[in-house]
């Protein structure tokens, strides 16, 4: 039996597609997902992003967020 090789670009649309139809988009995400590692550095951005502040200081600033018509 012979089979045509594909490129690696149609190979991987064509196996997102059938994934997506056979189990769904979130559990075809969620299988992509598992060999990935990532990238960057969470705890170093969260406190960038989050420093000091306190959970009721974070709070405030979310409602905050949500009322400012901005």
């Amino acid at each position: 039996m012979t089979v045509k090789t594909m490129p690696l670009t149609e190979l991987t649309d064509s196996a997102i597609r059938l994934l997506c139809r056979e189990i769904g988009v979130v559990n075809t995400a969620r299988f992509i997902q598992q060999f990935s590692s990532g990238y960057g550095n969470y705890t170093a951005e969260r406190d960038q992003m989050i420093g000091d502040l306190s959970v009721d200081e974070i709070v405030a600033e979310i409602q905050r967020m949500h009322s400012d018509p901005r």
